[in-house]
């Protein structure tokens, strides 16, 4: 049987490492740089703007720019997709007494919640398992929230750089100091177009990467530092869209069971929400683990399949289909952590690290607590009489003491017992719960996604036709994300391209977007994958998979507004 990971694409992180190489008058100097303008960045930049605030000096020492963020996408909220059903703890911590939640732009805290578990035309109701239960959590649109972030950090005095992409670390006598970025205005082979630009080196005293789930440079800073958790990170794969309904949805709704299977030859991990948005929008997606087997399952398309069950259709009956998207989730939890969370010059945080409870669906309150201590690590390396290396080697501490690392530590097996297939690992996921992480089952290790045996059936027989009012085909939800990449801009994917038949069509099925295409047979029992970069959303699945995406040209990718 063949693995994705034994067709390794032609990818090296020494690319992506590099001295400063503009002329020192010629580099763009700021405080701090913060790369990543989602949760965990923006919460950094707006506890940074903060303790400036407070220390006027300190702000004045840091020159014209203090604090810089960079956005890849066209602007903040451009790239951020989430469910999103937010615990408040964090948001409440970084704005203390500055905002109430009242004041920030929700759909509203939940006010009832169900739980069903789905055959082909059947919905069982159970109760909602411990980590189901969302009494006190607000629902948000993750975009959203990221623009009203992104105005607070740039109250606080950052800069928030758009369309800008982190393309290489800095790295300079074994110290992080900046970034360069990619140019922009090249052709499909690499050629300079008349509006070319060519990328500019950042550098900064203190290196904050808040990339988001995939983090390019968070990956090349994990190898070039050698901070790798014990365990592989494993992810899932989230596709969701956003409705305007005729009737107004009065709580959130998960689902597990069909249309996964539940044997363990397919090893299928997930389920679906479905989040009331004010009166007459909902969200509705489905989170499936990238640790499957079957070349045939296709994420984008269990979703159309999802929603033709009875219970809901009914749900979006007389409704339109107002945007659509995907992205991975970091799902191998606590024994996935870096060793540490920084290096001389650098902080990781959120997503990029693998912050996510699974069991819970939450990351994003993780997301902004660990911005907002790495802020308080930043800050403290900045001040006179303070040693840069244990000032930054304090964010691990006060990570290790946070709610983050208790709440990750309850549920370090969580995802690893689901591989023993639905009813068993749900049965050892339930003691673990129940027990807040005290029933030790031994340290039960992650298996790399790429590295599964892969089976080929016919599962995508029964996927349904698109109709274009409840179902629809992977091109036109690629329209309904708002993509802006242009059709000839340069690759910005890496993969093998001859691969054995089931390898290609694991990852034709597998990418929502229509990346992947099988080529011309090759004779010897490979194929050749043809692919369409500028179909690609960003969401990641590929380096998974036994590919590895890079940064496209700033601005590239989708233009979520509502996601």
């Amino acid at each position: 049987m063949s693995r994705p990971s034994n067709f390794p694409p032609p990818f090296s992180a020494r690319d992506y490492l590099a001295e400063p190489t503009d002329p020192p008058d010629e580099r763009i100097e700021v405080g701090v740089l913060v790369v990543g303008a989602g949760p965990a960045g923006l919460a950094c930049a707006i506890r940074l703007g903060q303790l400036l605030e407070e220390h006027p000096e300190m702000a004045e020492r840091l020159g014209e720019v203090p604090v810089a963020v960079l956005d890849k996408g066209k602007q903040p909220g451009s790239h951020l997709l989430s469910g999103a059903v937010v615990d408040p703890r964090a948001l409440r911590r970084l704005f203390g007494s500055r905002f109430r939640m009242e004041d920030l732009p929700s759909y509203g805290p939940v006010t009832g919640e169900s739980v069903y578990v789905l055959t082909r035309r059947a919905a069982l109701p159970i109760p909602p398992p411990p980590p189901m239960r969302n009494h006190g959590n607000w629902i948000f649109s993750l975009s959203q929230l990221g623009r009203f972030l992104a105005e607070r950090a740039e109250e606080g005095g950052a800069m928030i750089l758009s369309e800008t992409a982190a393309q290489k670390l800095l790295v300079s006598h074994g110290r992080v100091v900046g970034v360069r970025t990619g140019d922009k205005g090249r052709n499909r082979e690499g050629g300079e177009l008349g509006n070319f630009e060519a990328g500019s080196d950042l550098v900064a005293k203190v290196t904050v990467l808040a990339e988001g789930t995939q983090g390019h440079l968070t990956g090349v800073a994990l190898d070039r530092f050698g901070l790798r958790g014990e365990d592989p990170q494993v992810w899932e794969l989230a596709v969701k869209e956003v409705w305007k309904v005729a009737k107004p949805l009065d709580r959130v709704i998960h689902t597990m069971g069909w249309p996964l299977r539940t044997g363990k030859r397919y090893r299928e991990f997930g389920g679906s929400f479905i989040y009331p948005m004010g009166k007459d929008m909902v969200t509705i997606g489905l989170v499936v683990g990238l640790d499957y087997r079957d070349a045939s399952l296709s994420v984008h398309d269990l979703l159309q399949e999802l929603k033709t069950h009875p219970k809901i259709r009914r749900i979006l009956e007389g409704g339109e289909r107002l945007q659509w998207g995907a992205k991975t989730i970091p799902s191998g939890g606590f024994h996935s952590l870096p060793q540490r969370l920084h290096a001389p010059g650098l902080l990781l945080c959120g997503d990029a690290v693998g912050m996510v409870n699974v069991p819970r669906l939450k990351g994003i309150h993780y997301a902004i607590e660990s911005g907002r201590l790495a802020a308080e690590a930043a800050f403290r390396a900045l001040q006179r009489g303070e040693t840069p290396a244990s000032a930054l080697a304090s964010y691990d501490d006060a990570v290790r003491e946070s709610f983050i690392w208790q709440d990750l530590y309850e549920v370090r097996n969580m995802r690893q017992v689901f591989g023993r297939g639905f009813f068993v690992g749900g049965a050892l996921a339930s003691a673990m719960t129940v027990s807040k992480g005290r029933v030790e089952l031994g340290k039960m290790r992650a298996e790399p996604d790429a590295e599964q045996p892969l089976v080929v059936t016919d599962r995508d027989a029964s996927y349904p036709a698109p109709d274009g009012k409840l179902t629809f085909d992977k091109l036109s939800s690629v329209f309904a994300s708002g993509n802006k990449t242009r059709d000839d801009q340069p690759n910005h994917i890496r993969i093998e391209r001859r691969v054995p038949r089931e390898v290609a069509r694991l990852w034709e099925h597998m990418c929502p977007a229509q990346v992947y295409e099988l080529g011309r047979e090759e004779g010897d029992g490979t194929v050749l994958v043809e692919l369409a970069p500028s179909n690609c959303i960003q969401c990641g699945a590929i380096t998974a998979k036994g590919g590895r995406l890079t940064p496209p040209e700033g601005g590239s990718g989708p233009e979520y507004t509502v996601t």
